[in-house]
């Protein structure tokens, strides 16, 4: 699958990461059909094991002292573990699993949605941006959150891609 088929798209209604919209704060979602069967456990481990995230972990280990494990990831998967790298888990239900950095400031979220007859996936993975309040009381995101949308949206993007692409070798692998 190309990456074009990743594609924005609207939060489903039951998002976790809705209520950042609802909060006056940025919100992005990005989806794709995976033509296989996967669980959530399956897409957030994952998405958290791929070489392209593996580099972000090194970095946060490195920049911010939170090291983590390939380990850890399938523990944050299977509901074993409520913290993971520089995130804990702000909300987690069996079909999603919303992240908060550790300033407060992000959200990562990551929701799988199985067809009717199990036999394809949606996924979806998106981020939210709590604005802060200025000394006037206005909420803003920054001008650093507007400098680096671009990249973000691509990088969200290449995290999905990632993700997929794991997730459908899984498959080639255990056929």
């Amino acid at each position: 699958m190309p990456t074009s088929a990743i594609q924005a798209c609207e939060l489903p209604d039951d998002a976790f990461l809705r209520r950042y919209l609802q909060e006056g704060g940025y919100a992005d979602c990005f989806a794709i059909e995976l033509p296989i069967a996967a669980s959530q456990a399956e897409y957030v481990e994952a998405f958290y094991t791929t070489s392209v995230f593996k580099l972000e972990r090194w970095l946060l280990a490195k920049l911010v002292a939170r090291p983590s494990t390939d380990a850890q990831a399938g523990d944050l998967a299977a509901g074993k573990r409520d913290a993971f790298a520089a995130w804990t888990v702000e909300d987690r239900r069996d079909d999603q699993l919303l992240l908060r950095d550790l300033a407060g400031r992000t959200r990562s979220w990551l929701m799988s949605m199985p067809a009717a007859d199990r036999s394809a996936t949606r996924l979806y993975f998106g981020s939210a941006v709590v604005p802060v309040v200025d000394r006037r009381g206005v909420a803003r995101l920054g001008w650093m959150f507007r400098a680096l949308l671009g990249f973000h949206r691509l990088y969200s993007r290449i995290l999905l891609r990632a993700a997929v692409s794991r997730l459908m070798r899984g498959r080639r692998a255990a056929s």
